[in-house]
């Protein structure tokens, strides 16, 4: 029976470990490990990797179909790089939290939609009345919804650091304009057909990250994760009202207790943020789960 120890571990990410299964095949692990404030916390939150890979499965499968929708023209299947979610090549010791996808040649792009102000988006509009060079109409507050689903891209960084938000024009100088061209459309398509399917699942997809890579044959594909809670902002649609920060299916519980008094931390100290509390991890890994039910209409846990 095959082993992690069988394969060669590439690299490891603020969640994820990344192992060498042949020249064209990778497995790609998702833990339970938890980030907030560019620190990976000591708590895990038990299930968090499962909840990421069976998410994520749904959403490769679903846009790996066309979708007729009520447009005029249908939208074409996203390329993407999953293999198997179920082979006989993963380990039992991560099954369920792993996949087989194929090796791409990965831009070093993150790949933003957001279709509401919300986060670093909020803190650039405030300052700049724009997002990622792309202005925005005054009087916007927290959770507006903007005039249209905009691509706000930021660079990829290093474990530990934070991504900056930067303009079209800079990633168009780092990976050429044509290439940059077809991010943007790739990304706000994949945005579009992911929120209107969380609206039908009454959820507001807010905003969403994407990574991609190029095949050998220098296909752009989807890659990484795709619309969990770690890359993606989720609101219940009812109650939803702007003007204020909306309750979200990811690790808000985590970020707001780090920043209460009851943690003691100091997110500028530069000081490794404390372990969580017993409520803050179940309510975080309930969120997660309920993200997952929600969107899928499945029950947990999932047949992987």
């Amino acid at each position: 029976m095959v082993s992690i120890s069988t394969y060669r571990h590439l690299a490891s990410g603020k969640v994820r470990d990344l192992y060498e299964v042949d020249e064209e095949t990778l497995l790609l692990v998702a833990s339970d490990r938890i980030s907030a404030f560019d620190h990976v916390l000591s708590t895990p939150i038990p299930d968090k990797g499962r909840v990421l890979t069976a998410m994520s499965v749904f959403w490769f499968e679903l846009f790996g179909q066309e979708d007729s929708g009520s447009a005029d023209v249908a939208a074409p299947p996203v390329a993407n790089h999953l293999i198997a979610a179920r082979d006989d090549r993963i380990p039992a010791e991560v099954r369920g939290r792993a996949l087989l996808v194929r090796r791409l040649e990965m831009i070093p792009v993150e790949c933003v939609a957001r279709g509401y102000l919300a986060g670093s988006g909020t803190a650039d509009y405030r300052r700049d009345g724009a997002v990622c060079g792309v202005p925005l109409p005054d009087g916007l507050t927290e959770a507006s919804m903007l005039p249209g689903p905009i691509f706000t891209p930021a660079t990829k960084a290093a474990l530990g650091e934070h991504d900056e938000n930067v303009s079209f024009e800079t990633v168009a100088g780092t990976v050429g304009r044509e290439l940059a061209g077809a991010l943007r459309d790739q990304t706000l398509a994949i945005y579009a057909r992911g929120s209107a399917y969380a609206a039908s699942r009454g959820l507001i997809l807010a905003d969403t990250k994407l990574e991609f890579g190029l095949s050998p044959d220098g296909a752009l594909v989807l890659g990484d994760e795709v619309l969990t809670p770690d890359s993606s902002r989720f609101w219940p649609a009812e109650g939803y009202a702007p003007g204020s920060v909306q309750p979200s299916f990811d690790k808000q519980f985590v970020r707001e207790w780090l920043t209460s008094e009851a943690s003691g931390w100091d997110r500028h100290s530069g000081e490794a943020p404390p372990p969580l509390p017993d409520e803050v991890i179940d309510a975080t890994r309930q969120r997660y789960i309920e993200a997952y039910t929600r969107l899928t209409g499945r029950e947990w846990p999932p047949a992987m």
